[in-house]
């Protein structure tokens, strides 16, 4: 069968010129952008200087580029520009989301500050589209200006955290429930300020393209991201806040599934982390990985570290160890499940009660 058309057909791949000629608009725009954005009094100027302030500071300090978004539309326009010239041009602008769903455009991003335009675009379905599975509550402050409500409900939920857990005592055990408040309408042109660490939203039974411009500021916390399924309000996975071992965790999962048992001294390094639900995560990779290298990490995770839902993990993991101090597949590593794997008792709780409105 012939192969269908694909727009990807008519990309100028021998005209080179033309090729350079993009490269140059979308580097003249980006040359601009940047200069503005460095300048005294802009955008990424601002942030740097709010670097080390606490996030509601930081929030407060750049509500001006949500009151008179000028400036954004102004640099939309110049992107459209750039398509209207050329459609194979690429504005430089970082896409997040993917096709067909939510997504939007990171407008400027300096360490924990990042100024996101987010769309939920609008599609006609013969059933109502269902509801979020998940909600993830993240250390920190976000402000979001509605400029498209589309005819939204704001779904509010709420969980409660404790100074306690706020300080780097949280327990998947002792963790409260999320509860939902009653959904209102999404009004264009809101302000919405969130403590995102306790405060969270769904939208739902939008009639048209919902479009929030989100200012959120996520500074390094002890509190680990949550997330609570939506329908029962029950916590079921927990992971580490502060980016860098959020990054390190998912090399790691990539490394075990490259089967990559030479680095297992990385995975050795991050279960000393500062972050309870990173130490855990490196350490479950790590017996999927090579459990005769984990296994005396594990023996002295279960003794000794400090958080006793980590050593409640480790000692029920070291009991499915034979006394010869190995499981799991022969060799370790490789793409396929660890024969087997460790529990993830820090990362679920499914005996806590249901969410309540």
């Amino acid at each position: 069968m012939p192969r269908a058309p694909s727009r990807h057909d008519h990309f100028p791949r021998f005209d080179a010129e033309r090729r350079a000629g993009l490269r140059r608009a979308a580097a003249d725009a980006a040359a601009v952008w940047r200069a503005a954005d460095s300048a005294p009094g802009g955008l990424v100027a601002a942030m740097d200087a709010l670097a080390d302030a606490p996030a509601d500071v930081a929030v407060e300090r750049l509500l001006p580029w949500l009151d008179d978004i000028g400036w954004l539309r102004a640099r939309l326009d110049a992107a459209l520009a750039l398509l209207a010239a050329d459609p194979f041009a690429r504005p430089p602008l970082r896409p997040v989301g993917q096709g067909g769903g939510a997504g939007g455009l990171i407008l400027a991003e300096r360490g924990a500050i990042r100024l996101t335009l987010q769309l939920t675009p609008f599609a006609p379905a013969k059933s109502p589209p269902a509801p979020a599975a998940s909600l993830v509550f993240v250390p920190g402050r976000a402000t979001y200006r509605v400029l498209a409500a589309g005819g939204a409900l704001l779904c509010p939920y709420r969980v409660a955290v404790g100074a306690g857990e706020a300080a780097g005592g949280f327990t998947a055990a002792a963790a409260a429930t999320c509860r939902a408040g009653p959904p209102r309408p999404l009004v264009e042109g809101a302000i919405l300020h969130l403590d995102t660490a306790r405060q969270g939203f769904t939208l739902a039974a939008a009639r048209g393209d919902v479009l929030l411009l989100e200012l959120a500021v996520q500074p390094p916390s002890p509190l680990p991201v949550r997330s609570y399924d939506v329908a029962s309000g029950r916590l079921v996975h927990v992971s580490a806040s502060r980016r860098g071992a959020s990054f390190r965790g998912v090399a790691l999962t990539l490394l075990r599934q490259l089967g990559r048992t030479d680095a297992a001294p990385l995975f050795a390094a991050e279960t000393q982390a500062g972050d309870f639900a990173a130490r855990w995560h490196a350490m479950r990779e790590l017996v999927a990985l090579n459990p005769a290298a984990a296994h005396p990490l594990l023996a002295a995770m279960a003794a000794r570290d400090p958080h006793a839902e980590v050593r409640r993990a480790a000692a029920a993991t070291l009991a499915l160890f034979p006394p010869s101090g190995e499981t799991g597949r022969k060799g370790g590593g490789g793409p396929g499940p660890c024969t087997s794997p460790a529990p993830s008792a820090p990362y679920r709780r499914d005996d806590a009660p249901p969410c309540r409105a």
